[in-house]
């Protein structure tokens, strides 16, 4: 691979496109996220040019009237229910509040979570729902499952990235297309507010599946850099539980707001600065 090929990003939750074929969706992220990255190389102080950037979309492959901003903790499925509960047990929310029927204690977790950040109490049952439905999508549905990471796996072959950047659900499904084919090589790997290490509801359910409570790193990645904001409710647990082989963990405060999307990431110096070197 050589010096000057883009940087493909894989996209997380909330980046369904209803009406647009594939290609023009991946075409439109990638424009948005050059941006982003030529932001992240300014607060960086780097004064080269950005890379280019490419996408992978792999939003239509889980869409199934399972998906969308939905805030209402009643619509999910007592087992999305039940993967909710477990990532707010993660996030430190008290025993005491799993008292009643499951969507009661959901409500009552998300109030005590949005006290504890200063956050608002909506924004943050938007976040879990669509967190929880797509991931139980991917993780539930094999065909969906299939089809999103061949996307992953058609675009790495398509580009030939030195650099792949996979958000949020992305990582999960980036890490487990680079498993399936360990024959697609990238530099540098970095995962962006992660919950592949989430137990309960992600971690577990990884394939190829963890042995003795670790999971290795895909064999064609030579080096991994895992990013999180302290903030980022889906980079949960932080290190990704310290259960994957991460060459470097590293912080990075992208607001309060805006903790938890691939532009905000890609605007940050401290991931401009890790891309920059393999760019």
């Amino acid at each position: 691979m050589t010096v000057g090929q883009p940087v493909l990003g894989v996209h997380g939750i909330w980046n369904t496109q209803p009406g647009r074929e594939p290609a023009e969706a991946a075409a439109r992220l990638a424009g948005q996220w050059a941006k982003a990255l030529a932001t992240g190389y300014r607060d960086a102080g780097l004064f080269e040019r950005p890379p280019a950037v490419a996408a992978t979309y792999y939003a239509h492959a889980l869409t199934d009237g399972a998906q969308g901003d939905i805030d209402d903790l009643a619509a999910l499925t007592p087992d999305e229910q039940r993967m909710a509960w477990a990532w707010m047990r993660e996030l430190g929310v008290p025993q005491e509040a799993a008292q009643g029927v499951l969507t009661v204690p959901l409500r009552q977790g998300l109030s005590w979570l949005a006290q504890r950040d200063g956050r608002p109490q909506q924004m943050l049952a938007r976040i879990m729902t669509a967190l929880l439905r797509e991931v139980y999508t991917y993780l539930t549905r094999p065909a969906s499952r299939a089809r999103a990471r061949d996307a992953v796996i058609e675009a790495v072959r398509a580009h030939g990235p030195r650099v792949l950047v996979a958000h949020s659900l992305g990582s999960v499904v980036a890490y487990e297309a680079l498993h399936q084919r360990p024959d697609l090589e990238v530099d540098l790997l970095v995962t962006l507010g992660s919950p592949l290490g989430l137990p309960g509801a992600v971690f577990e359910a990884l394939d190829p599946p963890p042995r003795e409570k670790r999971a290795h790193r895909p064999p064609g990645v030579r080096r991994w850099v895992n990013i999180a904001d302290p903030g980022d409710l889906v980079a949960t647990p932080a290190r990704l539980g310290g259960r994957f082989d991460v060459d470097l963990h590293a912080e990075a405060h992208i607001g309060r707001v805006d903790f938890h999307t691939m532009r905000g990431y890609l605007s940050c110096g401290l991931v401009a600065a890790a891309i920059a070197p393999y760019a």
